[in-house]
């Protein structure tokens, strides 16, 4: 699952009492783990409902929290390890349902909680009568909770789920000549069961281990083919590229480093892949082939490893034509899973399309509840079983909320009114309901304060004339920037003075491209510190941002950035003091190839000097420039991704930044 495919509740009984009548969902209760105390299988038997009822979604829901430990334990809540959720039948069947990461939670207090929850609706075939939950633990270290419970909802699935096969279950040693891995993931014969119209194949991986040679294969990444009757039908690299972005932060310990598809704290992202040629009752081998991407660790010891687990899941036809469903409200919700989207006023959400036929315009109806609807009719093109997240222009009757100052706990509701111009097949998914907090109200004159420690755009150490990787930019909901720090030099203090709007809704943008933050602690004696304090004009006091710890306490180790959106409400007193924050430069077509147009926005007089710089560090084009647009001769440049700097004569304040990829 990816970041913005999360299929996450905000709240479960506000999602639940939305998307289903009373006494439509059935609760499961499976696994209560008041303490993880050792390594390996935890099982629980539990009784599930009958094949008799249609569910039109079924969901697991992991709640992962902290205990003490004994005095002496110490590495109690420390450590990132592997859980494993598994269903076992009686019929021998066993399959994971779900995977997730524990986070470096050694700052958290034993309050702490995170949920995770898993559509495993393709799994209904063996989520009946009687059967086992096993969650599998590979911590050696403890304080650790987990609760686990299962919500039947009824109702017509998008396809029926005709049955499951168990393909691969396994972790093993990757780059050992002596046992390859492929001598493990072998091809596999299934039979499609009749009436299959497609299969898919559901795919857990995450490398762990790190080898002496490349740091396979928790820190390499590595491709992976599936076969189908020996022809490839996906390619896809064992990678997570986005830790930097968790929604669980700050940790502790190397939360930020990207990982074989797998981050601290966060979900496992389950690989799709359709097994096309696959059809009803016909024998057929599906393999999962390392080979593409040939790898041998070259000291024979010290092997990382993959840990596998895959299923093919066969299914009929769709049972909606013209079928919208909401799936999930990213914003404005008080759910721990989109902690740096929110609180926002901003609504967005994921739609997806249950039906066979194409969807191009959904009219939705939305707010807070019990209030004045926003309506907004969404147009484009919408493929059968695709999804989409949509930002809704904003709600008035949230921001409502955000310029009176609400607080407290309010409920929103998004609901689907047409579909293509006429009522959608299935209207038991055509709304859901989550719980949020208003954005907060900051006064319109604040001091936006940037300390920049000494990191560059390039990870270097840099010096005080050096471009740093922090910046923030501030834009109304138009979208217009209305302040801005960019190009910023390391080792700087910037205070910007705003005035904003008299009413109105803005968001700020912080920004650190190296994804670590304006302080680590992994570089303590390589970077200085850096911060970012948002105040009053006039008073110390800072104002309280969404990049808060959990223990309520500023902290700048935030990795990649974060979003904060913020009303206002009063009179300016004077027009904005920000020196030169809308300056800014572009660079377009981009990708380029023989040229590229270079515009510099906001000097009212551009003298200076541009320069092009490859990823060595070697100026390759230098150019003056007195003159807002002008084009540069790219045509001997290789391939490849480049800076381009200007430098402004007439002040060394403004030296503006951005990146340029030249294809050929």
């Amino acid at each position: 699952m990816k970041k913005h495919l999360y299929l996450l509740l905000a709240t479960f009984a506000g999602f639940f009492s939305a998307k289903a009548s009373p006494g439509d969902t059935t609760w499961v209760q499976a696994q209560v783990l008041n303490n993880i105390r050792h390594y390996g299988a935890y099982d629980t038997t539990i009784a599930f409902p009958s094949d008799t009822i249609s569910y039109r979604k079924i969901y697991m829901i992991y709640t992962l929290g902290e205990t003490s430990c004994p005095s002496g334990d110490q590495y109690c809540h420390q450590w990132d390890y592997t859980v494993q959720n598994y269903i076992m039948t009686p019929a021998g069947d066993t399959l994971e349902l779900g995977r997730m990461i524990t986070p470096y939670a050694t700052t958290y207090p034993l309050t702490w909680t995170h949920r995770y929850i898993y559509d495993v609706t393709d799994y209904y075939p063996v989520l009946k009568d009687s059967a086992t939950v096993r969650m599998f633990y590979s911590g050696y270290s403890w304080g650790f909770t987990a609760n686990i419970k299962f919500a039947f909802i009824e109702g017509t699935p998008e396809r029926n789920v005709l049955g499951v096969d168990k393909l691969y279950d396994g972790s093993y040693n990757y780059g050992n000549p002596s046992d390859p891995i492929d001598n493990h993931l072998s091809p596999k014969t299934k039979t499609a069961p009749a009436g299959t119209v497609s299969a898919e194949m559901r795919y857990n991986v995450t490398g762990h281990g790190s080898d002496s040679t490349t740091g396979c294969c928790e820190f390499y990444s590595q491709d992976y083919r599936v076969l189908v009757n020996n022809t490839q039908v996906a390619q896809k690299s064992v990678w997570r590229p986005t830790c930097g972005y968790n929604e669980i932060y700050p940790q502790g310990g190397t939360w930020i480093y990207d990982r074989g598809n797998w981050c601290p704290g966060e979900f496992v992202h389950t690989n799709v892949h359709k097994l096309n040629g696959v059809t009803a009752s016909t024998p057929y081998t599906v393999d999962i082939d390392y080979s593409f991407n040939n790898y041998t660790n070259g000291t024979h010891h010290n092997f990382g490893s993959y840990t596998n687990t895959a299923a093919a899941v066969y299914y009929g036809s769709m049972n909606h034509t013209l079928d919208a469903s909401i799936e999930d409200i990213i914003s404005p919700t008080n759910y721990e899973g989109y902690f740096r989207e929110n609180p926002s006023t901003i609504p967005m959400i994921r739609v997806h399309n249950a039906g066979s036929s194409a969807i191009t315009s959904i009219v939705f109806s939305y707010g807070v509840k019990d209030s004045i609807k926003t309506q907004y009719t969404w147009t484009g093109s919408l493929s059968a079983m695709a999804d989409s997240v949509l930002a809704l222009p904003i709600s008035g009757s949230v921001q409502a909320l955000s310029l009176n100052g609400g607080n407290g706990v309010y409920p929103f509701v998004v609901n689907i009114v047409s579909v293509n111009g006429i009522t959608d097949n299935d209207q038991t998914n055509d709304t859901m309901q989550s719980n949020f907090v208003a954005a907060p109200i900051w006064p319109n004159r604040i001091v936006v304060e940037l300390k920049t420690n000494n990191e560059d755009v390039n990870g270097n150490v840099g010096t005080s004339s050096s471009i740093s990787d922090a910046s923030w930019i501030m834009t109304d909901m138009t979208g217009n920037i209305v302040a801005s720090r960019t190009n910023a030099n390391c080792s700087t203090t910037y205070s910007d003075t705003l005035w904003l709007g008299s009413h109105g809704t803005y968001k700020l943008q912080v920004i650190d491209g190296n994804c670590d933050g304006l302080y680590w602690w992994a570089w303590q004696g390589y970077y200085s510190p850096g911060s970012i304090t948002i105040r009053k004009t006039g008073t110390a006091g800072t104002i309280p941002l969404n990049g808060t710890s959990y223990t309520g306490s500023y902290r700048q180790d935030f990795g990649c950035g974060f979003v904060q959106y913020f009303t206002v409400d009063g009179n300016p007193t004077a027009v904005p003091e920000v020196a030169n924050v809308n300056v800014s430069m572009t660079a377009y077509p981009n990708p380029a190839s023989n040229a590229v147009s270079i515009d510099i926005n906001g000097l009212s007089n551009v003298n200076g000097t541009i320069r092009v710089i490859d990823a060595l560090g070697r100026t390759v084009i230098e150019q003056a420039s007195h003159s807002s647009h002008q084009v540069l001769n790219t045509s001997l440049l290789s391939s490849g991704l480049y800076t381009v700097v200007f430098v402004d004569e007439n002040s060394g304040n403004n030296k503006l930044q951005t990146r340029l990829l030249i294809t050929k």
